[in-house]
């Protein structure tokens, strides 16, 4: 009995946030757009085409693409609107085919394996991509293969505003001339230690043995490559955006001292955080909940912009907290949870602080997971010994 072939789509909202800001000027069309944070310390969260013709690109500060595009219009930019975007497109995509996987705000992957029995899954993709175009106004690239890497490169061959299917059969002579970057998870490190091996394309990387690579890059090495042969055996994992991750603290004694009870859910906010990063997720809820030492239990939720920033969540946790205790009376356990998680970086917000916030929390993390997550705590959450 032959497997069956697998036909993996990657879609992919062309410069989102840029295009979302279009829909609602239509003077920003055509021209050379940042989307990102103030002008002194702001970051590049996207930018058009036509601000990358000039060298700019996302995660630069915005002074040095300024220098570089001194005539770019540089927008503020509204995560709200953007996760409403998002979650239509989401909508329309999984209303569509059989299996769908949102990676980030603005990528899915859509597992179609099968559907070549009854129709075309070009085809299918094709009208999927007009469909949410026509109802969204957004311009949408998709890339169509056996897997989910050979689907993602092709996705970067299509944009801006197409399609590129690569069929099993050309798999190697697609992946072969192209530089060894175009590989998701081979980064500029492994770029260098490639190029200092005398390796530029993908190409070059496929006669390279397995030992060979094993020995340089350990169990990472593996894994490139699988990926130089075109090999990739991944999943496309159905996207429930309900999921949480929560913890909570039951104490020994009952407490009253709201200074205390406070102190404990920064802390456990900034446990949740680091999780978040850790993971990769953002998230789009952040609940309390307050059970009194009578067992008497309550909870409230409110809605954010996705976000797995400490200095985002903590100031909500203690509201929420504000609004659900009952002054003077003893609590026998709190808790926080954060929900409606996605995958995503932090590049989604570089709206409010810019390198010098991000890169903070860049190395506190750094610093967590080498020493624990209690060698480094910030003021407000750490507990009086």
């Amino acid at each position: 009995m032959t497997s069956t072939v697998r036909s993996i789509a990657h879609m992919d909202l062309d410069t989102f946030f840029v295009s979302v800001e279009r829909l609602f000027n239509s003077k920003l069309i055509g021209k050379p757009v940042l989307v990102g944070g103030k002008l002194d310390r702001g970051v590049v969260a996207s930018c058009s085409y036509e601000a990358r013709t000039f060298g700019v690109h996302s995660a630069m500060p915005i002074k040095a693409a300024l220098r570089l595009c001194p005539q770019a219009i540089v927008v503020s930019g509204s995560m709200e609107q953007y996760s409403r975007f998002s979650k239509q497109v989401t909508a329309i995509i999984e209303s569509s085919v059989p299996l769908c996987e949102k990676v980030s705000i603005d990528e899915h992957y859509i597992d179609l394996t099968g559907v070549d029995t009854y129709y075309s899954s070009l085809e299918l993709m094709q009208r999927l991509r007009h469909t949410i175009t026509r109802e969204t106004g957004l311009p949408i690239s998709f890339g169509l293969s056996v897997n989910k890497t050979v689907a993602k490169i092709a996705t970067g061959f299509a944009k801006p505003n197409g399609e590129k299917y690569v069929s099993g059969a050309e798999v190697a002579n697609f992946m072969q001339p192209l530089p060894i970057g175009k590989i998701p998870m081979v980064g500029d490190k492994t770029q260098q230690k490639l190029h200092a091996m005398g390796i530029k394309t993908i190409g070059e990387l496929r006669t390279l043995s397995l030992d060979v690579l094993e020995k340089s890059f350990g169990k990472m090495g593996y894994i490139i490559w699988q990926k130089a042969q075109g090999i990739d055996n991944s999943q496309v994992n159905p996207f429930h955006e309900a999921k949480s991750i929560s913890t909570e603290r039951t104490f020994n004694e009952d407490k009253t001292d709201v200074t205390y009870l406070k102190t404990m859910l920064s802390r456990m906010a900034e446990k949740l955080c680091f999780e978040l990063r850790t993971k990769q997720k953002l998230a789009s809820v952040v609940a309390v909940k307050i059970r009194y030492s009578n067992f008497d239990t309550h909870s409230l939720q409110r809605q954010v912009e996705y976000t797995s920033l400490d200095h985002h969540i903590t100031p909500i946790a203690n509201s929420l907290f504000e609004q659900l205790y009952r002054k003077g009376t003893p609590v026998r356990l709190i808790g926080i949870k954060v929900g409606g998680l996605i995958n995503g970086e932090q590049q989604l917000d570089l709206f409010d602080s810019a390198a010098g916030m991000a890169n903070l929390y860049k190395e506190l993390d750094w610093i967590r997971k080498r020493y624990g997550l209690k060698s480094v705590q910030k003021g407000g959450g750490m507990e009086n010994t």
